[in-house]
């Protein structure tokens, strides 16, 4: 597939627009995992003392994970909506 500087620069809003909406999705996703996995409403923060650090740490790992996957499918979905519209793919 061909690219252009042009592309990117237009894809830029784009790609903004899906990161917004990739962190919204991946932390309603997160928010309903972590209620099935530790059978608690709230994640816990870095900061709260009553949880211990694995916790701590796995919550924030399995929020990473859920929140690049969303990025990667929505990135990928965006970039191929804009290449069959213009013809252009707007990475590389």
């Amino acid at each position: 597939m061909t690219s252009s500087k042009g592309a990117k620069l237009v894809y830029r809003p784009i790609g903004l627009l899906g990161g917004v909406l990739a962190g919204v999705i991946s932390g309603a996703v997160f928010k309903q995992v972590w209620k099935r996995v530790a059978n608690e409403d709230d994640a816990p923060d870095a900061l709260q003392s009553e949880y211990r650090m694995r916790e701590v740490v796995l919550a924030a790992a399995l929020q990473g994970a859920i929140f690049a996957a969303t990025k990667a499918a929505i990135d990928r979905a965006g970039a191929r909506g804009f290449t069959k519209l213009t013809g252009n793919w707007p990475g590389d």
